[in-house]
């Protein structure tokens, strides 16, 4: 596999794993940060999907209308929630952009995953760069870890509620506020990817 093949690999395994990770904290999580892991599940899901190569699969021509239905439908879920704070607006940029890599790729253009672009704006794949560009740079840096006053290592940020369910507890990993950064981040890296790519 070389050039765009493996690119397309590589972006389906990162965003399928970054979904199946939301999928498992959605189900071990409770109130608003299960709502937002499972957004995120959808989310990680929908970009592998769009990342598969066209060697593997061509979908028919009105796949694509059916997947900007869904975002679509995720963003107005989104648009409703946003008042609620949290999360609610990066899902809304991530669902209208997901809406939008569809819709060059529209039947009329013939192509397959994130690569069609043959009638994107370049106005709002700029926009769309830039906020996912500052979203990725802020994410980073939340990563980076900071001393406390114990003298441990302790990483900035993180998310909120993340309560196992009443199913159990969960295992450590799951409900780490990092692993929620880093698989939002790995998700963001994956966009930026696909928009250069339109």
């Amino acid at each position: 596999m070389h050039g765009p093949a493996l690119s397309a690999w590589l972006m389906l395994t990162l965003c399928g794993a970054s979904g199946a990770y939301c999928l498992l904290r959605a189900r071990r999580c409770a109130g608003e940060e299960r709502g937002a892991a499972a957004g995120e599940a959808v989310m990680g899901f929908g970009m592998a999907a769009m990342a598969l190569p066209a060697a593997v699969a061509t979908p028919p021509s009105w796949w694509w209308s059916v997947y900007a239905a869904v975002f679509g439908a995720a963003a107005l879920h989104a648009l409703v929630s946003v008042r609620r704070g949290g999360h609610h607006l990066h899902h809304l940029v991530g669902s209208l952009a997901m809406v939008y890599m569809a819709w060059p790729v529209h039947p009329a253009h013939g192509a397959h995953g994130s690569g069609g672009g043959g009638g994107s704006a370049p106005l709002v794949t700029a926009v769309l760069l830039l906020y996912y560009v500052a979203y990725v740079l802020r994410s980073g840096a939340r990563l980076v870890p900071v001393t406390v006053s114990t003298g441990a290592p302790a990483v900035v940020g993180g998310t909120a509620s993340t309560a196992p369910s009443a199913g159990g507890p969960a295992p450590a990993w799951v409900v780490r506020p990092e692993f929620t950064l880093v698989c939002r981040l790995s998700m963001a890296l994956a966009m930026l990817a696909m928009l250069v790519a339109l």
